[in-house]
């Protein structure tokens, strides 16, 4: 499907089944909206017949999956939180429209290690929970190796190598999968 060629309502319905979570959650919030500004966002415009009792509602329930809280949080600006609370924030945004698939740019690559952990535990729960699919874009082999199905390696936008997580870890057919295997092992 070529999305170029989309009408404007088909492309807006899919910009709502596909979201993306950004490397750099302080890059991707505006720092002039805050959490509640930041999250309704999207559910006005895809959702325009919520009621603010509704909107609230929708607020409290994706900010305590994320691991936030609404009443200490959702009036607080961007530059409040840590960056693993950004993160936690961005992936509600991205969250709160229901998605069918979520694009998780190197979404841990900014934090550390504690945090990143979390962040991929979090991950893996709402995955499980929304029956979501990931796209995982990461040159953290581990990360990969933690969060992958399947494996695409991409060399200078090239597909190199395509498989299941555990042939490509265990038998990488192309010399550059096994210098990035080799890199972490």
């Amino acid at each position: 499907m070529d999305l170029n060629l989309l009408k404007k309502n088909k492309l807006k319905n899919i910009r709502k089944d596909i979201q993306i979570v950004f490397q750099d959650p302080f890059s991707s919030l505006s720092p002039r909206m805050n959490v509640q500004e930041i999250l309704n966002e999207g559910i006005d415009v895809h959702f325009p017949k919520y009621s603010l009792l509704e909107k609230k509602q929708i607020l409290k329930d994706i900010l305590k999956e994320t691991g936030m809280d609404y009443e200490r949080d959702h009036n607080k600006y961007p530059h409040e939180f840590s960056g693993g609370q950004r993160q936690r924030i961005a992936i509600a945004r991205a969250l709160i429209l229901k998605p069918k698939i979520l694009i998780l740019d190197e979404p841990t690559s900014a934090l550390d290690i504690t945090i990143q952990n979390q962040i991929l535990d979090l991950l893996q729960k709402l995955q499980e929970k929304h029956s979501l699919s990931y796209i995982f874009i990461s040159h953290d082999m581990n990360v990969i190796r933690s969060v992958s199905d399947k494996i695409l390696v991409l060399k200078t936008g090239k597909l190199i190598e395509y498989n299941d997580a555990e042939i490509v870890f265990n038998s990488p057919k192309d010399e550059y999968t096994k210098k990035l295997i080799s890199s972490v092992v």
